[in-house]
Order: C-alpha cells, then sequence, then structure tokens
C-alpha cells in the first residue's frame, strides 16, 4: 500500500487522477476505513453544494470549476480542471497592468457574491487572538524564546503578544471561502481566467478575514481590493468603514499581523530543544533566522500603519 500511495497525487483525504485535458477524478484514499469514506462522501456533497451556489451567481469577472457529477456507490468523482498556475507573487509579478488590474476586480467581486449568498449577520465583537494558536505563543514567548533570541528580541515578541491578546473589533459574520491563499486561487495568463477552488471549508466567517485574506497579503493588494469591494457590496444590507477610517487601519494592520504571526507560531512549533544531528541543528538555524524575519515583517508593518 505504501508504495501504491507514493504515486498518487494525494492529500490527506483524497487521490487524484488525471482525466483528461479538463477534467480530473478524485477518490478516498485507500487507507480510508469505511466511517472515513462516509465521511469523505459526505463532505464532497456539501462542498458540491457551496459551489453550485457561487456557480449560479454567474459572475463573469471569475471562474468556478465545477464538480460535474458524485457516484456515492464508487466513492468517486469528476471535477472540472482549473487551468493555470496558483496565483502567486512571482506569477502576478509577471501579468500585465491590465491583467493585475482585472485580478483585483475578480477577487473583490468573488468575495461580495461568497458573502451576499447568504444573510449577512449583526455586528459582534471579534478577539483576534482566537484565530491564533495563541496559548502556543504565550507559553513560547514567555518560557522557551529566550534559548534562541536576545533579550531584546524576546521583549519585542512579548509586547506584540500583548497587543494582539487584546485587540477586538467590531464585525460581521459572512459567508465565506474560508481558505485563500495562493494555492487556492488559479489564474491563467493566456486567457486571463481567474479560477477559485477548494471550497471544502467554506463556512460562516468574520468578514475581514477573507477580505485581507493570505492571498492579497501575499500578492500586496489588500488595500485595492478591499476598496474594490466596497463599491461592489451592497451598502444597504451592511456598510463598510473608508480605507482611510482609523479603525478600519488597526483592523488591517492587526490582520496582517495575524498571517505573519501564524508562520512565526508554525516554525516555533518545529525547533527542537536538544538537537542530536546536523540536521536539526540546521533545521533550527534556518528556523531562528525565518523567525527573526517575521519579527521584522512585524516591526516594519507596525512603522507602516503609524505613519
Amino acid at each position: 500500500m505504501a508504495d501504491v500511495l507514493k504515486n498518487l497525487i494525494h492529500g490527506r483525504e483524497t487521490y487524484i487522477a488525471d482525466f483528461g485535458a479538463d477534467f480530473v477524478m478524485k477518490r478516498p484514499l485507500p487507507t480510508l476505513g469505511d466511517d472515513a469514506r462516509q465521511k469523505w462522501l459526505a463532505k464532497q456533497h456539501r462542498t458540491k453544494e457551496i459551489i453550485d451556489e457561487i456557480y449560479n451567481v454567474g459572475n463573469p469577472r471569475y471562474n468556478i470549476p465545477r464538480m460535474r457529477f458524485i457516484k456515492d456507490d464508487e466513492f468517486q468523482l469528476l471535477e472540472e480542471r482549473a487551468h493555470g498556475q496558483p496565483l502567486t507573487h512571482e506569477l502576478f509579478s509577471t501579468v500585465s497592468r491590465r491583467q493585475r488590474y482585472e485580478i483585483i476586480d475578480g477577487i473583490a467581486a468573488f468575495l461580495v457574491d461568497m458573502n451576499e449568498l447568504k444573510p449577512v449577520q449583526e455586528l459582534q465583537k471579534h478577539k483576534i487572538a482566537s484565530e491564533l494558536k495563541f496559548n502556543r505563543l504565550d507559553n513560547f514567548v514567555t518560557n522557551k524564546m529566550s534559548k534562541w533570541f536576545n533579550a531584546e528580541e524576546v521583549y519585542q515578541m512579548s509586547s506584540i503578544r500583548d497587543r494582539v491578546g487584546t485587540f477586538e473589533y467590531e464585525t460581521r459574520p459572512a459567508w465565506s471561502h474560508c481558505d485563500l491563499n495562493p494555492g487556492n486561487v488559479i489564474y491563467d495568463p493566456e486567457t486571463s481566467t481567474l479560477s477559485f477552488i477548494d471550497f471544502a471549508e467554506a463556512n460562516y466567517r468574520f468578514i475581514y478575514r477573507d477580505i485581507f485574506a493570505p492571498l492579497q497579503i501575499e500578492l500586496n493588494i489588500f488595500r485595492p481590493v478591499y476598496e474594490t469591494y466596497c463599491k461592489l457590496h451592497n451598502n444597504s444590507e451592511y456598510s463598510m468603514p473608508s480605507i482611510q477610517n482609523p479603525a478600519l487601519r488597526e483592523i488591517m494592520k492587526y490582520r496582517l499581523m495575524v498571517a505573519l504571526l501564524k508562520r512565526f507560531i508554525k516554525a516555533s512549533d518545529d525547533l527542537r530543544n536538544n538537537p542530536t544531528c546536523q540536521k536539526s541543528i540546521d533545521n533550527n538555524e534556518n528556523k531562528v533566522a525565518f523567525m527573526r524575519e517575521q519579527i521584522s515583517n512585524i516591526k516594519a508593518l507596525e512603522r507602516q500603519f503609524s505613519k
């Protein structure tokens, strides 16, 4: 079975088989038991319903690859292929100015359509630390960080931790994609087609989470996406503050900070207290360098928003 899995393109639950130029076939991993296979099937049906809903909006600014069918008895589905490449910073930097504008417009239109598929809920207080593994951050900074970082760096991260831990803001739960990263947004420069994929995590989330998502942060387009979103959304259903609004600027700052802190926390989880081989020593050095980069990025972010 291990040899079989090595030859499959697969994720945690699913393996993918080519099915011509325009489609892919997906099945649950052969290692899954009966209960897990049934849960996999239910997840695919839920995802298909979500895809069909956003597809039926019919917005020409973006593309939604569809699930053509699900065969319950054979635990398989046929899905349209999203042509192009993941929308990374490297790809975005190579396309034309017009294409960049179209990408920003398409992302904003998709966000509005997702948020308005289902009723937007009432304003609530949201503590941003709830989106982080905050206890891990707190434990690392308090008890472990001094092993690899100097006193000034520990002090800086302590201050960042405290500010993030107390920051909260008013926002609305809205129907959201919930996993907008460059791997789930595909762009074809030849046809200027922008595709959104992987709706398995779609749910109600606080509205700014998708607007200031990892995708927009990596491409550094969160401001124009937000401004375009404000122009396109139904203002009679919910209002959005101006990009110059001080409260909105604080939300932007902390949303970007959360993205950087998630990287910091993940790297801290990989550090080894007592490395026993050169590979582990090298890994620690690389992780610490990466974490220092995140600290530097957070400081630059705070300087940027203090202007």
